[in-house]
This record gives structure tokens, sequence and C-alpha cells, in this order.
């Protein structure tokens, strides 16, 4: 490598790291509300009441239904991924250097967007048959029912994130597992780790939290958590010619907010 990165690199670097982000970087961030480009150390999301039909009197007025509309504010904070690489260490390197940085870092901000989005998953929302036992349908079908309950549309919009233990678990139960009762295009064994059961698409994540022995799983709607972006991932590559090395930061400026409690329902399993 020169000691001046051309702009063409820096360019064939950047995407490189948005397309490892985006492939298997985060797992959540498709899968909530979001605003991009935003201004500022903040920005809101609206949560929208329900409505209620009336009826009216022979030649009175329509009421109105008087939505109630609550701002919720989402605070963006920011975060790096930076590593150096040596000019020297170069020539003695057998192995693809910047595909290492790239994948590093882009796995390092994918992570964290998960954690930010988890964190305000887990803050106050509903806790179903916690602790005592590992993922069961007894325990799927009691947060089902609590998403019902909470009128959470059944629109294709459910998501939910087990720790590898419990997808385990869940390959233990016939419902989820059967071809008799999912249909054979929906098994959770031709080798891509996500499914569709009830009405739902499950997916295993490393990185949920644990407290204690309890993993706290999540299943929630899409408008219930909201993803704010300021800056995407954004790469700078430089030389530093005192230290004899380039520099190469990734960044991002992100933030993350329950917008509504009823959309979410955290499920705690024991491991």
């Amino acid at each position: 490598m020169s000691t001046s990165v051309s702009l063409s690199f820096k360019r064939q670097y950047e995407s490189e790291v948005h397309m490892e982000y985006q492939r298997i970087g985060s797992k959540l961030r498709n899968t909530v509300r979001t605003k991009n480009n935003i201004k500022g150390e903040s920005t809101t999301f609206q949560k929208i009441g329900t409505g209620v039909a009336t009826t009216k009197t022979r030649h009175g007025n329509v009421p109105t239904m008087n939505l109630d509309h609550t701002p919720i504010t989402c605070t963006l904070s920011d975060h790096y991924a930076a590593d150096d690489v040596d000019k020297l260490d170069e020539l003695k390197l057998q192995h693809d250097e910047r595909r290492a940085i790239v994948q590093s870092g882009a796995f390092a901000l994918g992570r964290q967007t998960d954690q930010l989005l988890i964190d305000a998953a887990v803050t106050t929302t509903t806790t179903v048959a916690a602790g005592g036992a590992g993922f069961t349908k007894t325990k799927a079908l009691s947060a089902l029912e609590t998403l019902g309950d909470n009128d959470v549309p059944d629109d294709g919009n459910r998501f939910a994130f087990v720790g590898w233990k419990q997808w385990t678990e869940l390959l233990d139960i016939p419902e989820f597992k059967n071809a008799d009762y999912v249909g054979d295009d929906k098994l959770p064994w031709k080798g891509v780790q996500a499914k569709i059961w009830l009405g739902t698409l499950w997916m295993p994540h490393s990185g949920l939290t644990k407290v204690g022995n309890d993993r706290q799983c999540l299943w929630y709607h899409k408008s219930a958590l909201g993803h704010a972006i300021g800056e995407d991932i954004t790469s700078d590559i430089w030389w530093n010619g005192e230290k004899q090395m380039h520099r190469i930061t990734n960044r991002m400026s992100m933030g993350a907010c329950l917008i509504d409690s009823n959309g979410v329902v955290r499920i705690d399993c024991q491991e």
C-alpha cells in the first residue's frame, strides 16, 4: 500500500464495510422503524393513540376521535471502530489485512447497533413466564396472547429474537420443527437460521441481555421500536507519516428508543 491512499480505494473500502454491515453486521436494524439523516442530538418518533368509533345524532356534527399524539425522544450517540496498519507489517502478512479490518469494523458497528436497540427494548417491557425454565411452547403461547391482548397488529411485521440456547430448545418443539405443522417450506433445518412461526420471523441472536441465569428474549412489532440515524457507516483512511502506518476508522451516529411498550414482550429463559 502506498503512503497515500487513493480516493477510489477509500470508496471501495467504505462500500465493503457497508456490505458486511448490512449482510451480517446487524440483525435488528431492518426490523424496526427507522429515521435517516437526523440533524441534531435527538429526534422524535410519534406514538399515536387508539381511535374510538362513535355515533352521531341526526343533523348533528360528526365527533372527532381526538387521537393522542405522544412524542418519543430518541437521542443519538457516536460510535467508532478503528485500527492501525503498520507499513512494514504489511510485508510480513500472509492474509488480506484490509478484508480482516473491513469485517471487524463492520461487525463491531453492527453489534453496537443491535445493542442500542436491545437496550431500548428491555427498558419497560412486559415479562412473560419469567425464569424457572427454558423456552417452551407454553411461553410462546403466553407471549402471543399478550401481543393479541395488546392489539398488536398481526400484519407480518412481528419479529422474535432468542438466544442460541433457546433456539435449540425451539428445535425440540414439534410445532416449530415438524413439517406436519409448519409445512416443508418452513422447516428450520435448511441452513438459514431464521423461520416464520406464529406469524412471526424468529431468529437466534448471541447478543441478547443476560441477567443472572436468565436470557431476555424479545418478541416485538416493527412499529414498537425506533432507530434514528444521524450518520450511517462512514470510513476514513489516512496516512500517519510520523508513525509510518495507516489509520482506518469506521464511525456512525445512531440512537434507539422504545416507542410503544405494548408492542414488545420480553420472555426470560433460564440457561
